[in-house]
């Protein structure tokens, strides 16, 4: 069986922007960006912008995204939100794992698993982050500590499989300006893919899109897009950024498998 991966990219807003700014953002990507084929483009906004940018954004050409979800519908958990609140929005997409909830807040691999299974139950596409530290990459442990955070997703069924895009963030390249080479992130990418053809099955290998994060910006997403394992971009500061965030919508290059 042949056909193309989809190429996401994905703004990830963190804990910024405000109203001005996001109807200054959206007003510039509906103006600019023109839907192309096996391309799809997220924004995640802090979560009480959650509506506010849906009703902003042009639906036909964006999707919205949660930055995060708990693992169960409803209950005594202050400040968390659940899949069934998305849903209830109509947010198509959300990020699990990423390195600043495992790390910052402390979410376990096991969290992290729950909480995908759940939004998956629900029929949500799932944002996957995995990723290393600075130690790791250079004490050659990078492949050890993915396949440590991925290990649990073996047992999930190529149904749910494909509800889940990975996004392969270094964490030592969050934010700091320092970005992976092309080389380095296709090596990775390929490791990824190949874990997956092993543990899980070689068709959902190549159907999964994996997405690359970790200071991608105007200037470096050209040479990374070109990668054969590099199914996308999730973009931190510049996406905050019309003009930039724009440019790398633009160096998307949808892969054949």
């Amino acid at each position: 069986m042949t056909g193309t991966r989809t190429f996401f990219v994905g703004g990830n807003h963190k804990m910024n922007g405000s109203k001005s700014m996001l109807e200054s953002l959206s007003k510039g990507m509906n103006e600019s960006v023109e839907n192309k084929e096996n391309v799809d483009i997220f924004i995640a906004p802090s979560y009480p912008y959650l509506e506010f940018l849906s009703n902003k954004l042009d639906n036909k050409k964006f999707k919205v995204c949660s930055q995060n979800c708990y693992s169960v519908a409803k209950g005594a958990f202050t400040g968390e939100i659940s899949a069934n609140m998305l849903v209830d929005l109509g947010i198509p997409y959300v990020i699990i794992g990423h390195s600043e909830r495992r790390n910052v807040f402390g979410e376990s691999s096991d969290l992290i698993t729950k909480k995908t299974k759940y939004a998956i139950s629900l029929g949500l596409t799932v944002i996957l982050c995995l990723g290393e530290l600075l130690a790791d990459r250079k004490s050659n442990n990078t492949e050890n500590i993915l396949s440590e955070q991925l290990k649990d997703f073996a047992s999930f069924t190529p149904e749910e499989w494909s509800k889940i895009v990975i996004a392969y963030e270094p964490v030592w390249a969050i934010g700091t300006g320092v970005v992976a080479t092309p080389q380095e992130a296709q090596d990775t990418h390929v490791f990824i893919r190949k874990w997956i053809s092993e543990k899980v099955s070689e068709d959902v290998a190549k159907k999964t899109s994996i997405m690359y994060g970790g200071s991608v910006n105007a200037e470096n997403c050209h040479n990374l897009s070109k990668q054969s394992d590099i199914d996308g971009f999730l973009v931190g500061g510049a996406s905050l950024i019309a003009s930039d965030f724009i440019t790398i919508i633009n160096s998307a290059v949808p892969k054949k498998y």
